[in-house]
């Protein structure tokens, strides 16, 4: 009789699985919205805290030799770091060269974070700053 009883609950376990699983994946979906509609800007503060971390993670290596090899090297790596996202959007096509200050680039890259972090589209940053 135990034998049947195990069949019964295996049985049953089985069925539940997909409802369980979905179930799951609805309260994740539902959690990151409610996440989202209560986000609040990144301060500068936040930024640099996390590019520094981003600094020691490449001196430690994490990043590979290539982002020691230069300073502006160092910075591309940092800003890939700081938001791999942004840093595509307006340095992926073309990194920072030796020697380059890009304040355009670099405005456009903040805008980025900023709008990346309230959960907004990042439509129109590229070329928002041109001078």
């Amino acid at each position: 009789m135990e034998v049947n009883n195990s069949s019964k609950n295996s049985k049953l376990l089985n069925t539940l699985k997909p409802l369980i699983l979905l179930g799951f994946i609805f309260s994740l979906l539902t959690t990151h919205t409610v996440i989202a509609k209560s986000r609040r800007p990144v301060t500068d503060a936040e930024t640099r805290q996390k590019k520094q971390e981003c600094y020691a993670d490449i001196e430690s290596g994490l990043w590979g030799w290539q982002c020691r090899s230069s300073t502006t090297e160092k910075e591309n790596c940092a800003l890939r770091c700081l938001s791999p996202t942004c840093y595509d959007l307006v340095y992926g096509s073309d990194p920072l060269e030796e020697g380059e200050k890009d304040l355009a680039r670099s405005q456009e890259y903040k805008y980025c974070i900023y709008k990346l972090s309230m959960g907004e589209s990042l439509e129109g940053i590229k070329g928002s700053f041109d001078y």
